[in-house]
């Protein structure tokens, strides 16, 4: 576990005696951990430019295996 010192706003100071109460919480460090796990589900990071150039360029001209299940898969990838 990472333990910081941080400066809060009194506005968030309040959000997070929020969450603390609405969800039974012991400590405003749980309310962080909750408010960061739902950032992260709801979060859609995006795909830098030149990746997704790449991508498509591979797409285009790549050559790719194409597999019917998981066990097509996984007989390919132990026998090579």
């Amino acid at each position: 576990m990472v333990k910081a010192i941080v400066d809060i706003s009194e506005n968030a100071n309040r959000v997070l005696n929020i969450v603390k109460a609405r969800h039974s919480l012991k400590t405003k460090s749980e309310a962080i951990n909750m408010m960061s796990e739902i950032y992260e589900e709801t979060f859609e990071p995006e795909l830098r430019p030149e990746f997704v150039k790449e991508m498509l360029e591979l797409q285009k001209n790549g050559k790719f295996i194409h597999f019917k299940s998981m066990e097509e898969f996984d007989k390919y990838i132990h026998d090579a």
